[in-house]
């Protein structure tokens, strides 16, 4: 949903920006862009994948959860993953920002635990189709979008400024090129662990 507003914003007064409500938004070209409301089965799924990244070695101090990634270098926007494992540079940088600007050295890997693609749109297109080129823009190498409703864990891996995505379900190991230690199928994606 995007909130009406008399004018755009611009990223010092998103990030500073309280609606005074518990709302999450995204900012896209000074819109703000409410995320919905969230399942409790998606955090279990990033936490699980945290424990999952930390088991095989990935520092805690790379592993973020509501970071702010600025996605264009000319328009106020930016998104919120539910999962980041930055690199050493951009965690550098993060720390000392509120947001990950655009020109700073990328992330690892960005997760999105897709919301309810059965039944809204606006959230299917969001995660599927208006990031793929948003993190590709910022050579993020890895992409993954983590849909509960279609049973589908996608890893999409940065290849010519693209996304290329393989789908992993059931008991399938999940293969994540930038992090071959990670031993998780699927279906323990899926149901967070449980």
């Amino acid at each position: 949903m995007t909130v009406a507003m008399q004018k755009r914003l611009s990223l010092e007064e998103y990030l500073s920006y309280d609606d005074g409500t518990d709302t999450r938004y995204e900012l896209v070209d000074g819109v703000l862009v409410e995320m919905g409301q969230e399942d409790p089965l998606n955090r279990r799924i990033a936490m699980f994948i945290v424990a999952m990244l930390l088991q095989a070695g990935v520092p805690h101090a790379l592993l973020a959860i509501g970071d702010a990634i600025r996605i264009a270098p000319d328009q106020a926007s930016a998104r919120i993953p539910d999962l980041t494992v930055h690199s050493a540079e951009s965690n550098a940088v993060i720390l000392d920002e509120k947001i990950l600007p655009f020109e700073a050295h990328p992330p690892q890997l960005v997760v999105e635990v897709v919301s309810s693609s059965d039944t809204d749109k606006k959230s299917y297109n969001r995660d599927y189709i208006e990031k793929c080129p948003e993190y590709a823009a910022r050579s993020i190498p890895e992409y993954w979008i983590i849909d509960p409703i279609k049973a589908v864990v996608k890893i999409g891996r940065l290849t010519d400024g693209v996304y290329q995505f393989q789908d992993f379900t059931g008991n399938q190991v999940i293969n994540s090129p930038t992090f071959p230690n990670l031993k998780l199928t699927a279906a323990q994606v899926l149901s967070g662990g449980t």
